[in-house]
C-alpha cells in the first residue's frame, strides 16, 4: 500500500487486496450502528441454549454485544475477516481420535491476529494520518456472524454458520475496528440454504434447532472444548471419536462440497497416542499444545476427552492408564471420567477398584460419578 490521494472507496479496495494477499478468503465493511438481532441473542440465552457458558448472560456481556460502540466509543467502520482452514473429512468408522479441521494448525486466535497485524502497519500510510483500531477474533463480546452478513460476507446457514456461495462455511471470522469512516458494503440479504436440512439429519446430538440457532448444551464443539466439567452420560456415545471439536454440520453442506474436495484426512491421533496422552502432567500438556486450539480445552478437559474416545472406541490397551489416572490424577474431573471409562471397558475388573476407591476419595464430584457407576453396574 502507498500514500497518495486516495477517495475511501480506494483505500476500501486496497484494505482488500491486502488482506486477501495475506490469506483471507473474504473481506467486507460495515458500519457501527447497533445490532439487530441482539434480540434473538437474549432469546437463546433465556432458553438456557448457552448451557454453562455462564458469561455470555454476565451483565458486562450482555451490555457490549448490543452495541459496537460500547465496545470501542471511538469506532467509525468495522471491517470483517474470514480465514479459511481444512476440514476433516474424517468419519466416525476411521481409528483413532478425530479433532476438527480448525484445530488442525496454530491456533487462529494466534495466527489470525497477527495477520492482521500486517494490515494494520500499513494503515497509516494508506490514510495519511495516524489510525486507532482494535483486533478481535472469537475472545470479545460480539455478535460477529451479524457483523459478517452485514459486510455481504455471506449468510447465517441453518447450522448457525456464516455461509459464503464461493468459499462455504470453513472459515473463522475477525474483526478489526477503525476510527476512520469507509463505505460500507452491502449487506448479504439472501438465505441460500433453501428447503435443504443435510446438517440437522447429520448431528449426531441433534442440537441444530430451527431459526438457525444452536443447543450449545448438546454440541459436541462445547462439549469437548467449552465445557469444564464432565460430558453427561447421555452424551459420550454420541461424541463416537470427537476428541476436539466436530465438523459434521460442515463438511456435510452442500455448500462446501468445493471445500471438501479441497480438503484431506487430518491426521489423527492414533491409540497409541491417545493413551499415552492419558498420563502426561501439565507441563507435557503444555509444550505440547500450546500453539494450538486444543489449549483452550485445558489438560483436565483434554483427558476428559480421552476418555470418552478411548471407552466409545473400546481401546482395551488403555486400562493400565486408565487405572493409573483414576487412582492418582490431582484434578477430579480427569479421575471421574478415568472411572467411567474404565466402567465401560472392563467392569468386571474395574467396578471392584472403583468401589474400593470409594472409601478414600473425598472429592464429591468423584464420589457422586462412583456411585453412578455402582448403580448402573450392580455386582
Amino acid at each position: 500500500m502507498a500514500a497518495g490521494d486516495l477517495n475511501l472507496s480506494e483505500i476500501k479496495e486496497l484494505i482488500k487486496a491486502r488482506a486477501f494477499s495475506l490469506g483471507f478468503c473474504l473481506c467486507g465493511v460495515t458500519t457501527n450502528q447497533p445490532l439487530e438481532n441482539f434480540c434473538r441473542y437474549e432469546n437463546w440465552l433465556k432458553a438456557n441454549y448457552h448451557g454453562e457458558m455462564s458469561y455470555l448472560a454476565s451483565e458486562r456481556h450482555l451490555s457490549l454485544r448490543q452495541d459496537p460502540i460500547r465496545l470501542a466509543p471511538w469506532v467509525k467502520s468495522i471491517i470483517v475477516f474470514a480465514w479459511p482452514y481444512l476440514l476433516n473429512r474424517s468419519t466416525s468408522t476411521d481409528l483413532g481420535g478425530q479433532i476438527a479441521g480448525y484445530a488442525g494448525d496454530i491456533d487462529y486466535h494466534l495466527l489470525v491476529p497477527n495477520k492482521i497485524h500486517e494490515l494494520v502497519d500499513d494503515l497509516p500510510a494508506l490514510f495519511a494520518r495516524p489510525i486507532q483500531t482494535q483486533i478481535f477474533c472469537d475472545s470479545s463480546p460480539l455478535l460477529e456472524r451479524e457483523l459478517a452478513v452485514r459486510a455481504g460476507l455471506g449468510w447465517i446457514g441453518r447450522n448457525s454458520c456464516v455461509i459464503s456461495p464461493q468459499h462455504g462455511s470453513a472459515f473463522v471470522l475477525a474483526e478489526l475496528f477503525l476510527d476512520k469512516e469507509l463505505p460500507a458494503d452491502l449487506p448479504f440479504t439472501q438465505n441460500l440454504c433453501g428447503k435443504c436440512h443435510t446438517c440437522l439429519d447429520a448431528c449426531p446430538t441433534q442440537c441444530i434447532l430451527a431459526q438457525r440457532e444452536i443447543d450449545a448444551r448438546h454440541c459436541i464443539s462445547t462439549l469437548t472444548i467449552e465445557n469444564k466439567n464432565l460430558i453427561p452420560s447421555p452424551e459420550i456415545a454420541h461424541l463416537e471419536n470427537h476428541l476436539f471439536g466436530c465438523d459434521i454440520c460442515q463438511s456435510t453442506c452442500p455448500w462446501n462440497q468445493k471445500v471438501m474436495a479441497q480438503s484431506k484426512a487430518l491426521a489423527q491421533m492414533d491409540e497409541a497416542e491417545m493413551i499415552a496422552e492419558l498420563t502426561g502432567n501439565n507441563i507435557e500438556f503444555k509444550s505440547h499444545f500450546q500453539n494450538s486450539a486444543i489449549y483452550r480445552a485445558k489438560r483436565r478437559g483434554w483427558v476428559r476427552n480421552l476418555c470418552a474416545v478411548i471407552s466409545n472406541l473400546q481401546l482395551k490397551n488403555a486400562s493400565e492408564s486408565l487405572i493409573q489416572v483414576f487412582a492418582s490424577d490431582q484434578d477430579a474431573v480427569c479421575r471421574a471420567s478415568a472411572a467411567a471409562a474404565l466402567a465401560s471397558l472392563d467392569p468386571c475388573r474395574s467396578i471392584p477398584l472403583i468401589m474400593a476407591r470409594q472409601k478414600s476419595e473425598l472429592d464429591p464430584l468423584v464420589l457422586a460419578k462412583i456411585e453412578q457407576i455402582i448403580n448402573e453396574n450392580p455386582l
